[in-house]
């Protein structure tokens, strides 16, 4: 199993999230962060004065999935999520040892 964690702008969370139904996936948690990369966030004016604004908004995706589905995920998140402009995001995939549906306690591929 595999977990993908997606950091993406908040207006491509609906693309993000038809892609991922559109290839099968079930189950997704969705968390609104605040960060910055490289972008180091910008500068607004308001009302007169000048202001940076540090921690630009962003939503985290965590999935959790089968290793022969991990690698179409990642695929449609990145074209879902791609504007082409600074801050689009980043996925991160990790390998899951196991996962427990506590509701039943399978095991394994069976929890997810």
């Amino acid at each position: 199993m595999k977990k993908i964690e997606a950091i993406i702008k908040p207006f491509k969370l609906d693309e993000v999230k038809e892609a991922l139904h559109d290839i099968g996936l079930q189950g997704i948690t969705v968390t609104e962060a605040k960060g910055f990369g490289r972008q180091k966030g910008h500068t607004e004016l308001y009302r007169g004065a000048e202001y940076v604004v540090d921690f630009l908004p962003k939503v985290k995706l965590e999935i959790v999935i089968d290793d022969h589905l991990a690698e179409g995920a990642v695929e449609a998140i990145q074209r879902a999520a791609h504007t082409g402009r600074i801050g689009d995001g980043k996925i991160f995939i990790t390998s899951i040892e196991d996962a427990v549906r506590i509701r039943t306690g399978e095991r394994g591929n069976e929890a997810i």
